[in-house]
């Protein structure tokens, strides 16, 4: 396979221009104006940041965005899934208020928030994964399938199980439902935590294969020979007390991601930038963020979002680290940023998957604008 043109860049800014005017002339250079975007529904995926987490995405880069597709024809959304962990956005309400109150509302984007497995996570499109080895029907929100077109805007930053998060990992865990994500995560079936449940009965009633039932202490129990590992429990749960098994391995779990994200940009019309912005060591759905680990490299656009990843790591590997950060706490010359801080990560694993499955290639031509 040739190699991908891949956008850059950097956060320099003369006095008479801005980073926003920055990222709209990079997309334009990118070639965001080949898509035919003429009344047309443009999903736009990106993180909206758990509470309490400062480093995510600003807004006002989602707002660049959504105006191009509008100067298009075309009709943004924002989206995203809900979260399998407890959180702030583990169902469509308490998401979209984390999203409106980090900024992300219809005034300040110019585009409505859809989530895009809808209330309780189990709104889901299966989508056949050609190629797959793990995953052989992707479980993704159906907002993101009805769209005609998909975006990806993605933080790229560090990430305790895959690496880094960029634009696969946006794509491939961000679009998965919650059933989608427990597919990703686990190896096993779902398990109650005795002491949290209250026997509501809800888990139950939603369970379509009978696999639920309540022992003499009246706590739930799954049996995992019925349970066909659909996740609808966890959704339902309003006292958090089933948890998926979250028993995959790193390498694994890195592999079905490649698969998912085919399963969402196969045969579409897709477009993805990627900003390397407070690249903090671990994933923004926490609820807090640490320091920077290297300076602010700038920004990315492409079509091709394994090589756009490939890109990024790159720029921030030949990054030195910053001081008091985590990476500087683990540094010696030479080798990988993220296996530093993630020693027991490989984030080349799912390149090479998706690599394997067609979504992209590692090769690279990078275009500075």
């Amino acid at each position: 396979m040739e190699a991908s043109n891949v956008y850059y860049t950097d956060f320099r800014c003369p006095v008479g221009t801005s980073l926003l005017e920055k990222l709209r002339r990079l997309c334009l250079a990118a070639g965001i104006r080949q898509l035919d975007m003429e009344g047309k529904f443009v999903a736009i995926k990106m993180h909206f940041g758990e509470l309490g987490n400062l480093a995510f995405l600003r807004p006002n880069y989602a707002k660049v965005v959504a105006d191009l597709c509008k100067e298009q024809g075309g009709m943004p959304f924002l989206t995203d899934c809900n979260t399998l962990y407890v959180g702030g956005r583990k169902n469509a309400l308490d998401h979209i208020d984390a999203a409106y109150l980090n900024g992300f509302s219809p005034f300040s984007t110019g585009c409505h928030v859809i989530i895009a497995d809808d209330l309780k996570g189990t709104d889901e499109v299966l989508v056949p994964v050609s190629g797959g080895e793990y995953v052989k029907e992707a479980k993704i929100g159906r907002a993101v399938m009805d769209a005609d077109i998909f975006i990806s805007l993605t933080h790229f930053k560090g990430h305790e199980i895959t690496g880094f998060g960029g634009a696969l990992k946006n794509i491939g865990m961000g679009c998965g439902s919650r059933a989608g994500k427990m597919e990703m995560h686990s190896a096993g079936k779902p398990y109650v935590i005795e002491e949290q449940c209250v026997s509501c009965g809800m888990c139950a009633k939603s369970c379509a294969h009978d696999a639920i039932s309540f022992a003499e202490d009246k706590k739930a129990r799954i049996d995992h020979s019925l349970c066909a590992g659909c996740g609808r429990c966890i959704g339902i749960c309003h006292r958090d007390a089933i948890k998926a098994a979250d028993d995959e391995s790193f390498d694994n779990l890195n592999q079905k991601v490649a698969e998912y994200t085919k399963a969402v940009v196969d045969g579409r019309s897709c477009f993805h930038i990627s900003l390397v912005v407070d690249v903090s060591p671990q994933c923004d759905c926490h609820s807090g963020n640490d320091a920077a680990m290297v300076p602010d490299v700038g920004m990315f656009a492409s079509f091709d979002p394994v090589a756009l990843d490939v890109a990024c790591a790159d720029a921030v590997n030949a990054q030195p680290p910053i001081p008091n950060s985590q990476l500087k706490e683990h540094w010696d010359e030479g080798g990988d940023h993220f296996h530093k801080v993630g020693p027991n990560t490989n984030w080349k694993v799912g390149i090479a998957h998706a690599v394997k499955l067609g979504v992209g290639t590692t090769e690279y031509e990078l275009i500075r604008v």
